[in-house]
């Protein structure tokens, strides 16, 4: 641990508003520290507290570094805080592994991927994919992109979700469809768990891109247009990639289960591949409907 991470001393005086990076530090520590108690980190309570959570001066002394120091990378300062310093916040502010690995992302970043030089560039999907996803039927699958835009879906994707490419452009997009389209409320049974999950995989997703214009664009757009957005993205909540359950609503074919997967491009692994298989009488009432255009 390097001297100005104890002391502060190292630390820049006030500057320009941080940039993403150190903006998201800072919403994570903050957010963090205001839901612990005293009692949750073994530290003895008190009667007078103006704000919720933990003192900024608790944190530090959990952490072992200096009390100034750790305001600063609150408010968002451009620091360099060392790994020692990052796992030492994390026990203190009782991060579970995911959260973690987050804040080491957000500081330390991660190595360039091949989006990085293509920042901006239009996203193509690889033919023999576009192949395979079609092939797919009555399985649903779509392929995401790096900002989570559908790049390719197969008929039965269309039928029981939204159809992708009839969409304006800037709509063909998951985390849109799930918080701006009344429909997705309706589709997606468990629509309230299966969006606030969404949510936190797209923070853990965007900390990879920070200030890429298109992850910063649809987190405002949604901020603006979603209520609920508005409540839950202060939370910082973050959450990895991950397979399940999925419960989806038709109009015909009534509330159908599936069991999804999420397969990431050897060659591009901010696309990703997700499929739904379901049961085989269930696959049969799939490939019915698709048939008959039902």
């Amino acid at each position: 641990m390097s001297a100005g991470d104890r002391t502060g001393v190292d630390a820049p005086a006030a500057g320009p508003p941080p940039a993403g990076g150190a903006r998201e530090v800072a919403s994570l520590l903050r957010s963090r520290r205001e839901r612990l108690q005293p009692a949750d980190v073994g530290l003895p309570g008190s009667a007078r507290r103006r704000t919720p959570g933990l003192r900024r001066e608790e944190v530090a002394q959990l952490a072992g570094i200096s009390t100034t120091y750790y305001t600063f990378l609150e408010q968002g300062r451009d620091l360099n805080p060392s790994r020692s310093v990052l796992d030492a916040l994390a026990r203190a502010l009782r991060l579970g592994r995911t959260e973690g690995l987050h804040l080491h992302e957000l500081v330390r970043g991660v190595p360039a991927g091949p989006t990085a030089a293509t920042r901006g560039a239009v996203e193509t999907v690889p033919s023999a994919l576009v192949d395979l996803v079609e092939r797919l039927d009555p399985h649903p699958t779509y392929v995401t992109g790096r900002s989570w835009d559908v790049l390719a879906a197969n008929r039965a994707a269309r039928a029981l979700w939204t159809d992708w490419p009839a969409l304006p452009l800037e709509q063909r997009n998951v985390l849109w469809w799930t918080f701006m389209d009344p429909a997705a409320r309706t589709v997606l049974v468990e629509w309230e768990s299966e969006a606030s999950a969404q949510l936190a995989r797209f923070r853990t997703a965007a900390a990879r891109h920070p200030d890429d214009i298109e992850f910063v664009s649809l987190i405002e757009l949604l901020l603006d247009g979603c209520a609920e957005v508005r409540e839950w993205w202060p939370r910082h909540d973050v959450a990895p990639l991950s397979s399940g359950r999925k419960l989806i609503r038709h109009p015909t074919l009534g509330d159908l289960e599936f069991q999804h997967l999420v397969l990431q491009l050897a060659d591009n692994p901010d696309q990703k591949l997700v499929t739904f298989a379901a049961e085989q009488q269930l696959q049969a009432r799939i490939a019915q409907l698709l048939n008959t255009g039902s």
